[in-house]
């Protein structure tokens, strides 16, 4: 994302701490994500869903060590964007990534304006057919006109929101182990191991949080020491919550309820031990949460693209700010996500996601192998995370090319329009790359 999201977070002038910037990444992960796809996961794992999350988990472990590495030697603002044009230079193929990882933000909106939909038809009945597109861009078009007005009204209470939501799926896990049946995880419930495989990278996007804390290292104190503190406490948890989360899910809620009301499975999982109560709780915090995190995401990738715009990879027009506010980028932005939001389905999203993100962090781990002797990384860790990320990548892909090949060509796309983009924009516009580093990075 951008450095901008790391500083919604409400550190002191002293600088972020292992805590405050391990709250930014559990943040970014247990935003929208695990209430839009934990449906989706249960429905190709089955039984086995804890096993899928478990390998989403490795596979972001993995990724997290060359994140650690690179922030610790690069604690600067750009991040991902910066990690790349280090270890490839300022060319085609890191432009192309910086693009993915910009439209990438904008599947991640969608995503959890899906997901705000989905929660809140729970509270009509009924539901018309266009009340579902009716929610989803009521969920992007207020917090686009909150960035718009006050682009921190929501984001100020940003640590609050990860703490309640945190608290809330406690008392979902607490309440749900007293109604387990341990019939329904038993391998005999599991999906095929290759099914186990896609259903983990389906549900990556729930992960990819962990990445904004590289956003936010130039503000984190004693970076060497709290950056990897922050980033292997944040993702260690959030595997154990995903893990009880799948594990409370499958084990009290009967498959034909899942399947039924997977959009909102979350809520669903609350109602054995919490009655339609704790449903409708569930639903209300999981408003609350996919709201908050399209407000943030909106709020930081019209940064990132304000600072690619700067660097001459997006056109000038978002290269301005009004008020401090790139007011062009939040428009453009909620603009492109209210077209994914409301012609790609749930699982789709889900899909691309996914696929975008594991592109980008196959080649971050990449950038740790290449640079590993400046770093300090180990090459064979740098290298089976390159090699993780590719295998689960060419999973998903192989599994969406005959399950969902919709999603496969809007993604072959995304990436095609990125590639394209970079390559001709600049002779169009002729503005040459004006990041100083990137500059440097060439010679």
């Amino acid at each position: 994302m951008s450095t901008t999201k790391g500083n919604m977070s409400g550190e002191d002038k002293q600088g972020v701490g292992p805590v405050g910037a391990a709250l930014i990444g559990i943040g970014g992960m247990v935003g929208g994500g695990i209430f839009a796809v934990l449906g989706t996961a249960v429905g190709l794992a089955g039984g086995g869903t804890p096993i899928a999350f478990a390998i989403a988990g490795a596979v972001a472990l993995l990724t997290c060590y060359a994140y650690v590495k690179l922030s610790c030697k690069y604690p600067e603002s750009g991040g991902t964007a910066v990690f790349l044009d280090e270890a490839f230079g300022t060319n085609l193929f890191t432009g192309g990534l910086n693009l993915t990882l910009w439209l990438s933000y904008l599947v991640t909106i969608a995503l959890y304006a899906s997901a705000f939909a989905s929660y809140g038809e729970t509270f009509f009945s009924g539901k018309p057919g266009w009340l579902h597109h009716v929610l989803i861009s009521a969920g992007i078009l207020l917090p686009t006109i909150i960035n718009l007005a006050n682009a921190t009204l929501v984001s100020k209470s940003e640590t609050y929101i990860v703490i309640g939501k945190l608290i809330l799926l406690g008392i979902v896990i607490f309440g749900g182990v007293f109604h387990l049946d341990t019939a329904r995880l038993a391998p005999s419930e599991w999906s095929g191991f290759g099914t186990l495989v896609v259903a983990g990278m389906v549900i990556f996007v729930a992960y990819e949080g962990f990445e904004l804390i590289a956003n936010a290292a130039g503000d984190v104190r004693e970076p060497h020491k709290n950056l990897p503190l922050a980033f292997y406490g944040c993702v260690g948890f959030v595997i154990a919550l995903y893990l009880l989360v799948a594990v409370v899910t499958v084990g009290a809620v009967p498959e034909d309820v899942i399947a039924k009301e997977k959009d909102y499975a979350l809520a669903a999982a609350a109602r054995p031990s919490l009655g339609q109560a704790g449903f409708t709780l569930v639903a209300i915090s999981a408003l609350l949460a996919t709201f908050s995190a399209i407000n943030a995401t909106i709020y930081g990738n019209a940064r990132l693209g304000y600072s690619l715009a700067k660097d001459g990879e997006l056109p000038e027009s978002l290269d301005h700010k009004k008020r401090g506010n790139p007011v062009d980028g939040v428009l453009v932005t909620a603009g492109l996500s209210l077209l994914l939001a409301n012609t790609v389905d749930l699982n789709a999203i889900a899909i691309l996601g996914s696929v975008g993100f594991l592109l980008v962090f196959a080649m971050v781990c990449a950038s740790a192998y290449r640079l590993s002797a400046s770093i300090g990384a180990n090459r064979a860790i740098a290298g089976a995370g390159f090699l993780a990320c590719l295998a689960a990548l060419g999973a998903l892909l192989f599994h969406t090319a005959s399950e969902d090949p919709k999603a496969l060509y809007i993604f072959g796309g995304m990436l095609t329009a990125a590639y394209l983009f970079e390559w001709i924009y600049p002779r169009v516009s002729n503005r040459p790359p004006q990041n100083p580093r990137r500059s440097k990075s060439e010679s």
